[in-house]
Formats: structure tokens, sequence, C-alpha cells
């Protein structure tokens, strides 16, 4: 992702330390066969769409689980992220993200199936997947989506792991940041697409740019909107550009009344 003369960014620096864990970690010969029987557990149990949810009139809220972030630090103390879900869902969230990287954000893969047995709404994995067997984990703790970031991926490596993860019935939020191209992601054919606000370089975060992609993203597919948006004037812009969904974190999570906020967010 970087050139040999050009200074790791924080997205390099996360990507990296993600794949040393994955180094680290003894194979696990039954760990396919262990989550197809997760899959057939959840699939008995009911599946939850991610794209359904998201999908549905009006503004949806795909609302975060964050402990903390690179750029902000540590978001909220104590942390629960099962009484956060309970919440969110309480003020009407289409769905729940957690955030489970270990290291930046000082999350836990731990907390998907907490949270997931706590809700009804459909359950995403957010972190950095770099391979395999990181789908085969998220399946065997019982999300019922994956974020996947386009910037990781080469084009064949995104086919992958897409078939790999509809094979495992996770469906998958596909992102771009605003300062990437977004075609490799459109041909992908993956079903949603979600575009980060954040500038990598600046870490800046811009909602204008957001709203200027929306005009090449297909219109067939769930379009969310992620990362810098604080209030329902950012929600109404968007809205009006295309976008069915809205990825919400820190505001969120600072909100000293989550179910509130997420309640005003989708202008309930």
């Amino acid at each position: 992702m970087t050139s040999p003369n050009s200074k790791p960014t924080i997205l390099d620096r996360i990507v990296r330390a993600a794949e040393d864990r994955m180094a680290a970690i003894a194979p696990r010969p039954d760990l396919e066969e262990a989550a197809h029987l997760a899959v057939d557990r959840r699939r008995a149990q009911g599946l939850r769409s991610l794209r359904q949810a998201l999908a549905a009139p009006g503004p949806q809220i795909l609302a975060e689980c964050k402990h903390a972030s690179p750029s902000a630090g540590v978001l909220r103390e104590p942390f629960d992220p099962v009484a956060l879900a309970r919440a969110y869902e309480a003020g009407g969230a289409a769905a729940i993200s957690v955030v489970v990287e270990p290291e930046f954000f000082l999350g836990d893969p731990a907390w998907i199936p907490e949270v997931r047995n706590a809700v009804a709404l459909p359950v995403l994995r957010k972190d950095f997947i770099v391979c395999e067997r990181q789908l085969y984990e998220t399946a065997l703790i019982g999300a019922d989506a994956v974020l996947l970031i386009q910037r990781l991926l080469n084009p064949e490596r995104t086919a992958i792991l897409l078939d790999l993860a509809y094979e495992l019935e996770l469906e998958v939020l596909l992102e771009i940041f605003v300062d990437e191209d977004p075609a490799a992601a459109i041909d992908s054919g993956a079903e949603i697409l979600g575009v980060n606000a954040r500038n990598l370089a600046t870490f800046e975060t811009s909602v204008d740019r957001v709203i200027e992609l929306a005009d090449v993203l297909p219109a067939d597919r769930v379009r969310v909107a992620e990362s810098g948006i604080k209030d329902q004037t950012d929600i109404s812009r968007l809205s009006a550009a295309g976008y069915d969904a809205f990825l919400i974190g820190e505001t969120l999570v600072r909100s000293a009344d989550p179910s509130r906020a997420v309640a005003e967010l989708a202008g309930r």
C-alpha cells in the first residue's frame, strides 16, 4: 500500500498488525468445518440480513459500538458494547456494527456473539480483514455480515473473499475511501457499498466528498455513508444525494443518551 520511500499511514500500521496477529496464530485444522457448522446453526435460528435492514425505506442507521480510535483515543469509559447495542436498538437502529480490532481500537471479537445474543438486529463485524481465516472466524463467532476494505485488496483478492463470505452466509459491506477511485469496488458486484468520509493522508473527514461520489455508485446497490456524520443535517444532505444508510460511530458512542441520539439522527 505504500511505496518504499513513503511514510506508512495509520491504515498501513493497522494492517501490518493484523497480518502479524494472523501469522502468530497456530493453524486450526477444524476451523473450516467448525465455521460451516456455525453457519448451519445460524441458518436454523434465522438469518438476519444487513442488506434488507439498510435498504428499508427512510434513513437507516448502522450504529457502531467502538471503544476507541487512533484519531480520537478512548471514546467511552466504561465501555459496555451490549448495553450500547441495546440502546441503539431501542432508538430504532437498523443494524449494529461492532469494531473488534484489538490494538488500535481496543476491540474484542468476543463482543460479536454477546451483542448478537442481546439484540434482534443484524450484526456487522468491523475489522481489518486480510485473510480467509478471519472470515471463517467471523462465521464461527456468529456475525451476520463483515466489512471488507477495498484499499487492502486487489480485484482478485476481493473476488476470493467475497465468494468465501457468501459461502459462509456473510453479507459484505465493501468500503472505499473518499480519496480513491470507486471503480474496483463497483466492478466487484458487492451489493452493499460504503463510502468512508475519511481522507487517510490527512485523517480529516469530508461529507461533501461523500456526496460527490454518490452519483457514480449504482442505484441498485445499497449505498452507505460512513464517518464524519454529526447531525440530522448531514443525514438529510446525504439522503438527498442517494445514500440509503449511515454508519455512525463516534457521535453515538460519545452521546449521553445513545438511544435518543439514534432516534434523532433517523428523524424519529
